[in-house]
């Protein structure tokens, strides 16, 4: 027995405090104390135990993207450490704010032979030069009363508010966890959150303030709105900011939930897997204001010779890849809103755009505009995005677009979708219409194949659970080759009973691999077909009481849907589809058949 001093107990308080409801992990000897004091204190915090490692990463990665706070993830020693590695570096890529307790053999047998060594002593792996480079602070924790300072400092580093260690936008931070300082008594008070650090940069803001009203003068802005919006829940700023500016909206693959696909000015999706209406508006633009993006090449594939030609300036934690002018935001919740001030009452009108004379007609403001494939309705105008074509595919199965729009259809206000990587995960962003309310994540950070099962169930704990009884349903959607790395964490779903639907795309291969081996290496052998299987078939088998469908049509596809997103607990639809089929990704579309 135990009297609720020890640091483990100190732990989940200072979890609770930081607004954190659930712990996702995996259990082992050098943990298990943790475990211990969430079941005492379970009032406090609910301890989810996942199927792999990397799922629980991925879990408490989805649930920080979901909830705009921090995820917490636990793991023992050893293999189970080593597990952890690609959810953190996810985390690290995508600047997402995850906190991970990772258990230690005791410290009396550091460099003794202990079985999982991680110490760095007498040959053994150093767990802190192993981690430290997927993470914003690493710390081993030696003694008791070392724990809230060490604590402190990973916390503001995750956030990205460590003085220390800002400007990065936050990421992963990591305690290292001796099984006997975990387990000995710490009196100290109980862990007070840091205050979030909101540093205005007030010189450069004003450099930007000022160059966006010079272009407004000269003709319209283009918004890339990024990650960071969410991550800092900068919704409602973004969008005040881009009625003040009058701006046209275009957001980066990561970052679809951030600006709503109807409203005025919004012209799609940037980089490989969007669309042309972005890049018309980006051609026409006076200045192109990216927030919270660094614009990677994911983010600007095929944009580059008209970036090049556009100035451009930034917000956000990060400085952009391309030259701009750039003002460090820490909170762009704060920073939007004072920019949308500083920037009222609005620039008139009236004023001489580029090659425009004295006299002529004054400029009609941009929501009231059509622009390359727009909707001539009445009232604010808004993209209606077109697809781009792509070879026709002849093999069998449903279509991307086929499932997409049935989806798109189907879905209510409020889910949320979580897509993998792949050629699915290229047709979604592509095609899908996010529902008012709903979060959006495919993580492009590292690309990792099976991402989208734990982070969907890491959502679905934080988010489904509303306080007006309502339902949430979380959407994940994958494809076959990701199910076989990470699907069976289904099983956490089908146990907790968690409102998430699993779109399964079935083609029996690595379908990006196959379109690659077809493009750049003549179609000569194929390393990435898969013996046909049945997924679906096999979960309803393994889970008698999981909803579980097989449509084989668009109509069966969405009556499938109709049914899985109405009824309560988890869901399965497996769809088949065309392993050659070439998904709307422009390096596919581009390259020369070899």
């Amino acid at each position: 027995m135990h009297n609720g001093t020890r640091v483990v107990d100190h732990l989940v308080r200072a979890i609770s405090a930081l607004g954190v409801r659930h712990l996702f992990g995996v259990g082992g000897a050098n943990i298990e104390d943790l475990y211990d004091a969430a079941h005492d204190h379970r009032r406090l915090l609910t301890a989810v135990v996942a199927k792999h490692e990397f799922a629980a990463a991925t879990m408490a990665d989805g649930y920080a993207r979901s909830t705009s706070g921090l995820g917490v993830v636990a793991a023992t020693s050893g293999g189970g450490a080593m597990n952890l590695l690609p959810g953190l570096a996810e985390s690290y890529a995508s600047r997402v704010p995850v906190l991970a307790l990772i258990g230690q053999p005791p410290t009396v047998l550091e460099g003794k032979g202990a079985f999982q060594d991680t110490s760095g002593q007498a040959g053994a792996i150093d767990a802190v030069r192993l981690f430290t480079p997927v993470s914003h602070y690493c710390a081993r924790v030696d003694a008791p009363a070392d724990l809230p300072a060490h604590l402190t400092r990973a916390v503001l580093a995750a956030r990205g508010d460590d003085p220390e260690t800002g400007g990065h936008g936050g990421g992963p931070a990591i305690l290292l966890l001796p099984k006997d300082i975990q387990r000995a008594d710490l009196l100290a008070p109980d862990f007070a959150p840091p205050p979030r650090a909101h540093r205005p940069p007030a010189a450069s803001l004003h450099r930007v303030t000022e160059t966006l009203r010079a272009a407004r003068a000269l003709g319209h802005v283009l918004i890339i709105a990024g990650a960071q919006v969410a991550r800092d829940d900068a919704r409602a700023e973004l969008a005040e900011l881009a009625r003040t500016l009058d701006a046209a909206v275009a957001v980066c693959p990561d970052a679809m939930d951030v600006y709503h696909h109807a409203d005025p000015g919004f012209r799609g999706i940037t980089g490989s897997m969007g669309h042309a209406q972005a890049r018309a508006a980006l051609e026409s633009a006076a200045l192109c204001l990216l927030i919270g993006t660094r614009l990677p090449l994911t983010d600007r594939a095929g944009l580059e010779d008209a970036l090049d030609a556009v100035p451009l300036a930034g917000i956000g934690a990060e400085i952009p890849f391309l030259p701009s002018i750039h003002a460090h935001a820490a909170d762009l919740a704060v920073t939007l809103a004072d920019l949308s001030a500083a920037l009222r009452p609005p620039v008139p009108v009236a004023v001489l755009a580029v090659g425009e004379r004295p006299g002529s007609a004054a400029r009609e403001p941009l929501s009231e505009r059509a622009s390359v494939g727009e909707s001539t309705e009445p009232g604010p105008r808004t993209a209606v995005l077109s697809a781009r074509e792509v070879p026709p595919a002849t093999g069998p199965g449903l279509r991307y677009l086929q499932v997409i729009e049935a989806i798109n259809s189907e879905l209510p206000a409020g889910t949320d979708v979580f897509a993998d990587a792949g050629n699915t995960g290229a047709a979604v962003v592509h095609h899908l219409r996010l529902p008012r309310g709903g979060r959006f994540t495919v993580a492009l950070g590292m690309g990792g194949m099976g991402y989208a099962f734990g982070a969907g169930i890491g959502s679905a704990f934080a988010r489904h659970r509303r306080g007006d009884g309502g339902l949430r349903r979380t959407v994940v959607i994958a494809g076959d080759g990701a199910f076989y790395m990470h699907g069976m964490e289904i099983h956490t779903a089908v146990e907790h009973r968690l409102p998430v639907t699993f779109v399964l795309l079935n083609n029996n291969a690595h379908a990006m691999c196959v379109t690659r081996e077809q493009l750049y290496y003549r179609d000569r052998y194929s390393f990435n077909r898969f013996r046909p299987a049945n997924p679906g078939a096999g979960l309803a088998a393994m889970f008698p009481d999981l909803c579980t469908r097989a449509p084989a049509t668009p109509a069966e596809l969405r009556a499938a849907l109709r049914h899985c997103l109405g009824s309560p607990g988890p869901s399965c639809i497996a769809i088949e589809c065309d392993p050659d089929e070439i998904p709307p990704f422009t390096p596919f579309l581009t390259a020369p058949r070899r």
